[in-house]
Protein backbone atom coordinates (compact mmCIF):
# COMPACT_ATOMS: atom_id res chain seq x y z
CA UNK A 1 0.00 0.00 0.00
CA UNK A 2 1.25 3.46 -0.88
CA UNK A 3 1.72 6.20 1.65
CA UNK A 4 -0.86 8.96 1.84
CA UNK A 5 0.07 11.25 -1.01
CA UNK A 6 -3.13 13.09 -1.86
CA UNK A 7 -5.47 15.47 -0.15
CA UNK A 8 -8.35 14.65 -2.52
CA UNK A 9 -9.04 11.86 -4.99
CA UNK A 10 -11.98 12.52 -7.31
CA UNK A 11 -13.57 9.46 -8.90
CA UNK A 12 -14.82 10.92 -12.15
CA UNK A 13 -13.39 13.73 -14.26
CA UNK A 14 -16.60 15.26 -15.57
CA UNK A 15 -17.87 18.72 -14.72
CA UNK A 16 -18.08 18.24 -10.95
CA UNK A 17 -14.93 16.18 -10.44
CA UNK A 18 -12.69 18.29 -12.69
CA UNK A 19 -14.05 21.60 -11.43
CA UNK A 20 -13.43 20.63 -7.80
CA UNK A 21 -9.94 19.41 -8.72
CA UNK A 22 -9.17 22.71 -10.41
CA UNK A 23 -10.36 24.99 -7.63
CA UNK A 24 -8.75 22.95 -4.84
CA UNK A 25 -5.44 22.51 -6.69
CA UNK A 26 -5.35 26.28 -7.10
CA UNK A 27 -5.53 26.52 -3.29
CA UNK A 28 -2.56 24.19 -2.86
CA UNK A 29 -4.32 20.84 -2.36
CA UNK A 30 -2.76 17.77 -3.92
CA UNK A 31 -5.51 16.28 -6.07
CA UNK A 32 -5.75 13.11 -8.13
CA UNK A 33 -8.47 12.83 -10.79
CA UNK A 34 -9.41 9.32 -11.91
CA UNK A 35 -11.35 9.38 -15.17
CA UNK A 36 -12.47 6.20 -16.92
CA UNK A 37 -12.75 7.62 -20.43
CA UNK A 38 -9.67 8.38 -22.51
CA UNK A 39 -11.83 10.41 -24.87
CA UNK A 40 -15.11 12.10 -23.99
CA UNK A 41 -17.86 11.10 -26.42
CA UNK A 42 -21.32 12.43 -27.01
CA UNK A 43 -24.01 10.86 -24.89
CA UNK A 44 -27.39 12.34 -24.08
CA UNK A 45 -26.68 14.42 -20.99
CA UNK A 46 -27.63 17.82 -19.65
CA UNK A 47 -26.08 20.75 -21.47
CA UNK A 48 -28.20 23.70 -20.30
CA UNK A 49 -26.85 25.83 -17.47
CA UNK A 50 -29.53 28.01 -15.87
CA UNK A 51 -28.81 31.56 -14.66
CA UNK A 52 -28.20 30.44 -11.08
CA UNK A 53 -25.71 27.88 -12.43
CA UNK A 54 -23.99 30.65 -14.40
CA UNK A 55 -23.73 32.49 -11.09
CA UNK A 56 -21.98 29.44 -9.63
CA UNK A 57 -19.46 29.41 -12.50
CA UNK A 58 -18.56 32.99 -11.63
CA UNK A 59 -18.12 32.10 -7.95
CA UNK A 60 -15.87 29.22 -8.98
CA UNK A 61 -13.84 31.29 -11.44
CA UNK A 62 -14.65 29.21 -14.54
CA UNK A 63 -17.20 31.45 -16.28
CA UNK A 64 -14.71 33.24 -18.52
CA UNK A 65 -13.03 29.94 -19.39
CA UNK A 66 -16.30 28.30 -20.45
CA UNK A 67 -17.46 31.38 -22.31
CA UNK A 68 -14.18 31.58 -24.25
CA UNK A 69 -14.10 27.89 -25.18
CA UNK A 70 -17.50 26.22 -25.37
CA UNK A 71 -20.43 28.11 -23.83
CA UNK A 72 -23.21 29.63 -25.92
CA UNK A 73 -25.25 32.27 -24.09
CA UNK A 74 -29.02 32.66 -24.34
CA UNK A 75 -30.66 35.83 -23.11
CA UNK A 76 -34.24 34.75 -23.70
CA UNK A 77 -36.38 31.99 -22.23
CA UNK A 78 -39.68 31.06 -23.93
CA UNK A 79 -42.23 28.80 -22.22
CA UNK A 80 -45.39 27.49 -23.85
CA UNK A 81 -48.26 25.44 -22.44
CA UNK A 82 -49.86 23.91 -25.48
CA UNK A 83 -50.36 26.68 -28.06
CA UNK A 84 -50.26 29.45 -25.46
CA UNK A 85 -47.01 31.28 -24.75
CA UNK A 86 -46.75 31.75 -21.01
CA UNK A 87 -43.38 33.45 -20.91
CA UNK A 88 -40.94 35.39 -23.09
CA UNK A 89 -38.38 36.31 -20.48
CA UNK A 90 -35.24 38.41 -20.60
CA UNK A 91 -33.09 36.41 -18.19
CA UNK A 92 -30.34 39.01 -17.89
CA UNK A 93 -32.88 41.59 -16.73
CA UNK A 94 -35.01 39.42 -14.43
CA UNK A 95 -32.74 37.02 -12.52
CA UNK A 96 -30.84 37.66 -9.28
CA UNK A 97 -27.62 36.81 -11.11
CA UNK A 98 -28.39 39.18 -14.04
CA UNK A 99 -27.25 36.24 -16.15
CA UNK A 100 -28.33 34.37 -19.29
CA UNK A 101 -28.55 30.63 -19.74
CA UNK A 102 -25.45 28.94 -21.14
CA UNK A 103 -25.41 25.82 -23.29
CA UNK A 104 -22.43 23.80 -24.47
CA UNK A 105 -21.51 20.52 -26.08
CA UNK A 106 -20.97 18.24 -23.09
CA UNK A 107 -17.82 16.43 -24.29
CA UNK A 108 -16.13 19.73 -25.16
CA UNK A 109 -16.99 21.16 -21.74
CA UNK A 110 -15.56 18.07 -20.05
CA UNK A 111 -12.33 18.34 -22.01
CA UNK A 112 -12.01 22.04 -21.18
CA UNK A 113 -12.43 21.46 -17.44
CA UNK A 114 -10.24 18.36 -17.09
CA UNK A 115 -7.49 20.19 -18.99
CA UNK A 116 -7.94 23.19 -16.69
CA UNK A 117 -7.65 20.91 -13.64
CA UNK A 118 -4.34 19.56 -14.93
CA UNK A 119 -3.04 23.06 -15.65
CA UNK A 120 -3.96 24.07 -12.09
CA UNK A 121 -1.73 21.30 -10.74
CA UNK A 122 -4.06 18.33 -10.31
CA UNK A 123 -2.76 14.93 -11.40
CA UNK A 124 -5.11 13.49 -14.02
CA UNK A 125 -5.18 9.82 -14.99
CA UNK A 126 -7.33 8.99 -18.01
CA UNK A 127 -8.38 5.42 -18.69
CA UNK A 128 -8.38 4.66 -14.96
CA UNK A 129 -10.92 2.12 -13.71
CA UNK A 130 -11.78 2.32 -10.01
CA UNK A 131 -12.55 -1.04 -8.41
CA UNK A 132 -13.19 -0.09 -4.80
CA UNK A 133 -12.92 2.39 -1.96
CA UNK A 134 -12.16 2.07 1.73
CA UNK A 135 -13.73 4.44 4.22
CA UNK A 136 -12.53 5.63 7.60
CA UNK A 137 -9.89 7.93 9.02
CA UNK A 138 -7.48 7.08 6.18
CA UNK A 139 -9.66 6.51 3.10
CA UNK A 140 -8.18 4.76 0.10
CA UNK A 141 -9.06 4.11 -3.53
CA UNK A 142 -8.11 1.03 -5.57
CA UNK A 143 -7.91 1.41 -9.33
CA UNK A 144 -6.38 0.00 -12.50
CA UNK A 145 -4.38 2.27 -14.78
CA UNK A 146 -1.80 1.60 -17.45
CA UNK A 147 -1.99 -2.14 -16.95
CA UNK A 148 -1.21 -2.01 -13.25
CA UNK A 149 -3.25 -2.10 -10.05
CA UNK A 150 -2.88 0.81 -7.64
CA UNK A 151 -4.06 1.79 -4.19
CA UNK A 152 -3.71 5.35 -2.92
CA UNK A 153 -4.64 6.91 0.38
CA UNK A 154 -6.12 10.37 0.71
CA UNK A 155 -7.73 12.74 3.18
CA UNK A 156 -10.96 12.83 1.16
CA UNK A 157 -12.53 10.70 -1.57
CA UNK A 158 -15.00 12.52 -3.83
CA UNK A 159 -17.44 10.32 -5.72
CA UNK A 160 -18.33 12.30 -8.84
CA UNK A 161 -19.19 9.24 -10.89
CA UNK A 162 -22.74 9.89 -11.98
CA UNK A 163 -26.31 8.94 -11.34
CA UNK A 164 -25.57 5.23 -10.84
CA UNK A 165 -22.42 5.97 -8.82
CA UNK A 166 -20.44 2.85 -7.88
CA UNK A 167 -18.73 4.90 -5.15
CA UNK A 168 -22.10 5.51 -3.52
CA UNK A 169 -22.79 1.79 -3.51
CA UNK A 170 -19.34 0.77 -2.24
CA UNK A 171 -19.55 3.26 0.63
CA UNK A 172 -23.03 2.11 1.65
CA UNK A 173 -24.93 5.38 1.21
CA UNK A 174 -28.71 5.26 1.48
CA UNK A 175 -30.37 5.92 -1.88
CA UNK A 176 -33.88 7.30 -2.37
CA UNK A 177 -35.97 7.45 -5.55
CA UNK A 178 -39.11 9.15 -6.74
CA UNK A 179 -41.64 6.93 -8.55
CA UNK A 180 -40.97 6.75 -12.32
CA UNK A 181 -43.34 8.78 -14.46
CA UNK A 182 -41.58 10.23 -17.53
CA UNK A 183 -38.88 9.35 -20.02
CA UNK A 184 -36.69 12.00 -21.63
CA UNK A 185 -35.32 11.43 -25.13
CA UNK A 186 -32.51 13.59 -26.42
CA UNK A 187 -30.51 14.08 -29.60
CA UNK A 188 -28.09 16.62 -31.05
CA UNK A 189 -29.28 18.23 -34.30
CA UNK A 190 -27.38 20.37 -36.80
CA UNK A 191 -29.00 22.81 -39.21
CA UNK A 192 -31.91 23.44 -36.87
CA UNK A 193 -33.43 26.90 -37.50
CA UNK A 194 -34.45 27.93 -33.99
CA UNK A 195 -33.60 31.36 -32.52
CA UNK A 196 -30.05 30.98 -31.21
CA UNK A 197 -30.53 33.43 -28.34
CA UNK A 198 -33.56 31.60 -26.88
CA UNK A 199 -34.19 28.53 -24.77
CA UNK A 200 -37.50 26.94 -25.74
CA UNK A 201 -39.80 24.75 -23.63
CA UNK A 202 -43.27 23.60 -24.65
CA UNK A 203 -45.34 21.37 -22.38
CA UNK A 204 -48.61 19.72 -23.36
CA UNK A 205 -50.28 18.33 -20.22
CA UNK A 206 -53.21 16.92 -22.21
CA UNK A 207 -50.75 14.59 -23.93
CA UNK A 208 -48.34 14.29 -20.97
CA UNK A 209 -45.48 15.41 -23.21
CA UNK A 210 -42.91 18.17 -23.48
CA UNK A 211 -40.46 19.58 -26.03
CA UNK A 212 -37.20 21.30 -25.08
CA UNK A 213 -34.73 23.03 -27.43
CA UNK A 214 -31.39 24.49 -26.34
CA UNK A 215 -29.21 26.01 -29.10
CA UNK A 216 -25.44 25.69 -28.90
CA UNK A 217 -24.64 28.10 -31.73
CA UNK A 218 -24.01 27.64 -35.44
CA UNK A 219 -27.33 25.87 -36.01
CA UNK A 220 -26.55 23.11 -33.51
CA UNK A 221 -29.31 22.35 -30.98
CA UNK A 222 -29.74 19.80 -28.23
CA UNK A 223 -33.36 18.68 -28.64
CA UNK A 224 -35.32 16.78 -26.00
CA UNK A 225 -38.75 15.18 -25.83
CA UNK A 226 -40.44 13.94 -22.63
CA UNK A 227 -43.16 11.28 -22.66
CA UNK A 228 -44.79 8.70 -20.34
CA UNK A 229 -42.54 5.94 -19.08
CA UNK A 230 -45.09 3.35 -20.21
CA UNK A 231 -44.71 4.16 -23.92
CA UNK A 232 -42.27 2.98 -26.61
CA UNK A 233 -38.71 3.89 -25.67
CA UNK A 234 -37.22 6.18 -28.32
CA UNK A 235 -33.73 4.86 -28.94
CA UNK A 236 -31.37 4.68 -31.89
CA UNK A 237 -31.23 6.01 -35.43
CA UNK A 238 -34.37 4.24 -36.60
CA UNK A 239 -36.49 6.16 -34.06
CA UNK A 240 -35.36 9.65 -35.15
CA UNK A 241 -38.34 10.18 -37.52
CA UNK A 242 -40.70 9.13 -34.74
CA UNK A 243 -38.94 11.51 -32.31
CA UNK A 244 -39.52 14.41 -34.72
CA UNK A 245 -43.12 13.40 -35.36
CA UNK A 246 -43.89 13.21 -31.64
CA UNK A 247 -42.36 16.65 -31.01
CA UNK A 248 -44.53 18.17 -33.74
CA UNK A 249 -47.64 16.39 -32.43
CA UNK A 250 -46.89 17.85 -29.01
CA UNK A 251 -47.01 21.36 -30.50
CA UNK A 252 -43.51 22.30 -31.64
CA UNK A 253 -43.37 24.03 -35.06
CA UNK A 254 -42.65 21.65 -37.94
CA UNK A 255 -40.30 24.23 -39.48
CA UNK A 256 -37.92 23.76 -36.55
CA UNK A 257 -37.28 20.15 -37.62
CA UNK A 258 -37.43 20.37 -41.41
CA UNK A 259 -34.04 19.50 -42.87
CA UNK A 260 -32.27 18.83 -39.56
CA UNK A 261 -29.27 16.49 -39.46
CA UNK A 262 -28.60 14.20 -36.50
CA UNK A 263 -25.04 14.69 -35.22
CA UNK A 264 -25.26 12.45 -32.17
CA UNK A 265 -27.13 9.41 -30.85
CA UNK A 266 -30.81 9.34 -29.91
CA UNK A 267 -31.28 7.94 -26.42
CA UNK A 268 -33.93 7.97 -23.70
CA UNK A 269 -33.65 7.75 -19.95
CA UNK A 270 -36.05 7.75 -17.02
CA UNK A 271 -36.34 11.11 -15.27
CA UNK A 272 -37.37 10.42 -11.66
CA UNK A 273 -35.15 11.96 -8.98
CA UNK A 274 -32.51 9.82 -7.30
CA UNK A 275 -30.59 11.12 -4.30
CA UNK A 276 -28.45 10.16 -1.33
CA UNK A 277 -29.59 11.99 1.82
CA UNK A 278 -26.63 13.62 3.55
CA UNK A 279 -24.01 12.85 0.85
CA UNK A 280 -20.97 12.60 3.13
CA UNK A 281 -19.71 9.98 5.55
CA UNK A 282 -16.45 8.39 6.68
CA UNK A 283 -14.15 10.39 4.43
CA UNK A 284 -16.27 10.15 1.26
CA UNK A 285 -18.25 13.03 -0.25
CA UNK A 286 -20.66 12.54 -3.14
CA UNK A 287 -20.84 15.27 -5.74
CA UNK A 288 -23.01 16.03 -8.77
CA UNK A 289 -25.48 13.36 -9.86
CA UNK A 290 -23.95 10.91 -7.40
CA UNK A 291 -25.30 13.13 -4.62
CA UNK A 292 -28.60 14.09 -6.23
CA UNK A 293 -30.05 13.73 -9.70
CA UNK A 294 -33.01 16.04 -10.26
CA UNK A 295 -35.62 15.43 -12.99
CA UNK A 296 -33.68 16.57 -16.10
CA UNK A 297 -36.88 17.87 -17.71
CA UNK A 298 -36.30 21.06 -15.73
CA UNK A 299 -32.59 21.45 -16.51
CA UNK A 300 -31.27 22.02 -12.99
CA UNK A 301 -28.70 19.21 -12.87
CA UNK A 302 -25.56 21.04 -14.03
CA UNK A 303 -26.37 24.05 -11.85
CA UNK A 304 -26.83 21.79 -8.82
CA UNK A 305 -23.52 20.05 -9.58
CA UNK A 306 -21.63 23.35 -9.66
CA UNK A 307 -23.32 24.51 -6.49
CA UNK A 308 -22.16 21.30 -4.82
CA UNK A 309 -18.59 21.99 -5.95
CA UNK A 310 -18.71 25.47 -4.46
CA UNK A 311 -20.26 24.30 -1.19
CA UNK A 312 -17.65 21.57 -0.77
CA UNK A 313 -14.76 23.85 -1.70
CA UNK A 314 -15.87 26.54 0.73
CA UNK A 315 -16.32 24.10 3.62
CA UNK A 316 -12.94 22.42 3.02
CA UNK A 317 -11.14 25.76 2.89
CA UNK A 318 -12.89 27.07 6.00
CA UNK A 319 -12.45 24.03 8.27
CA UNK A 320 -9.19 22.21 8.97
CA UNK A 321 -11.19 19.23 10.22
CA UNK A 322 -12.34 17.82 6.91
CA UNK A 323 -14.71 15.35 8.52
CA UNK A 324 -16.62 18.28 10.02
CA UNK A 325 -16.35 20.10 6.69
CA UNK A 326 -17.86 17.10 4.90
CA UNK A 327 -20.87 17.03 7.20
CA UNK A 328 -21.35 20.79 6.80
CA UNK A 329 -21.26 20.37 3.02
CA UNK A 330 -23.85 17.59 3.17
CA UNK A 331 -26.24 19.67 5.27
CA UNK A 332 -25.98 22.65 2.92
CA UNK A 333 -26.33 20.43 -0.13
CA UNK A 334 -29.51 18.83 1.25
CA UNK A 335 -31.10 22.20 1.94
CA UNK A 336 -30.46 23.38 -1.62
CA UNK A 337 -31.57 20.12 -3.19
CA UNK A 338 -34.78 20.03 -1.14
CA UNK A 339 -35.82 23.41 -2.54
CA UNK A 340 -35.08 22.40 -6.14
CA UNK A 341 -36.64 18.94 -5.78
CA UNK A 342 -39.80 20.40 -4.25
CA UNK A 343 -40.27 23.09 -6.90
CA UNK A 344 -39.61 20.81 -9.87
CA UNK A 345 -42.05 18.23 -8.46
CA UNK A 346 -44.72 20.90 -8.21
CA UNK A 347 -43.93 22.06 -11.75
CA UNK A 348 -44.44 18.55 -13.08
CA UNK A 349 -47.75 18.27 -11.23
CA UNK A 350 -49.04 21.59 -12.64
CA UNK A 351 -47.54 21.65 -16.13
CA UNK A 352 -47.00 18.03 -17.15
CA UNK A 353 -49.36 15.57 -15.47
CA UNK A 354 -52.70 14.66 -17.02
CA UNK A 355 -55.96 13.17 -15.78
CA UNK A 356 -58.90 14.56 -13.75
CA UNK A 357 -56.90 15.50 -10.64
CA UNK A 358 -54.24 17.30 -12.68
CA UNK A 359 -56.91 19.09 -14.71
CA UNK A 360 -58.56 20.25 -11.49
CA UNK A 361 -55.23 21.58 -10.20
CA UNK A 362 -54.70 23.57 -13.40
CA UNK A 363 -58.28 24.87 -13.43
CA UNK A 364 -57.63 26.38 -10.01
CA UNK A 365 -54.06 27.54 -10.56
CA UNK A 366 -53.73 28.75 -14.15
CA UNK A 367 -56.24 31.67 -14.11
CA UNK A 368 -54.44 33.10 -11.07
CA UNK A 369 -51.00 32.54 -12.64
CA UNK A 370 -52.18 34.35 -15.79
CA UNK A 371 -52.94 37.42 -13.67
CA UNK A 372 -49.88 37.08 -11.42
CA UNK A 373 -46.97 35.05 -12.92
CA UNK A 374 -44.99 35.44 -9.67
CA UNK A 375 -47.18 32.65 -8.27
CA UNK A 376 -44.87 30.24 -10.12
CA UNK A 377 -41.83 29.64 -7.87
CA UNK A 378 -38.74 30.98 -9.62
CA UNK A 379 -36.18 28.81 -7.85
CA UNK A 380 -35.57 26.62 -10.90
CA UNK A 381 -34.23 29.65 -12.79
CA UNK A 382 -33.16 31.95 -9.95
CA UNK A 383 -31.75 29.31 -7.61
CA UNK A 384 -32.38 27.75 -4.20
CA UNK A 385 -31.21 30.82 -2.27
CA UNK A 386 -34.40 32.70 -3.13
CA UNK A 387 -36.75 32.98 -0.11
CA UNK A 388 -38.75 29.77 0.30
CA UNK A 389 -41.68 29.20 2.62
CA UNK A 390 -42.79 25.77 1.42
CA UNK A 391 -46.39 26.01 2.68
CA UNK A 392 -46.99 29.51 1.31
CA UNK A 393 -45.19 28.84 -1.97
CA UNK A 394 -47.25 25.75 -2.70
CA UNK A 395 -50.52 27.47 -1.78
CA UNK A 396 -49.77 30.33 -4.18
CA UNK A 397 -48.61 28.06 -7.00
CA UNK A 398 -51.57 25.69 -6.73
CA UNK A 399 -54.10 28.52 -6.39
CA UNK A 400 -55.00 27.66 -2.82
CA UNK A 401 -54.19 31.09 -1.37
Amino acid sequence: MSETTYDIVTIGGGMAGSCLAKVMAEKGARVLVLERETEFKDRVRGEALLPWGVGETKELGIYDLLRATCAHEQKWFDFYMGPNQIMHRDLTATTPQSAPMCNFHHPKMQEVLITAAAKAGAEVRRGATVSGVRTGSRPSVTFQSGGSSNEVQTRLIVGADGRVSPTRKWAGFTIEHDPPSLMLAGILFDDMPVPEDTGYILVNPMLYRGVYLFPQGGGRVRAYFSYPVTEHRLQGESDIPRFIDECVKTGAPMEFYRGVKASGPLASFETADTWAPHPYKDGIALLGDAASSNDPSWGTGLSMSLRGVRLLRDRLLANKNWDNAGHEYAEEHDRSYDVIHTVTTWSRQIFMENGPEADARRAKAMPLIAVDPTRVPDHGIGGPDLPFDKTLAKARFFGEA
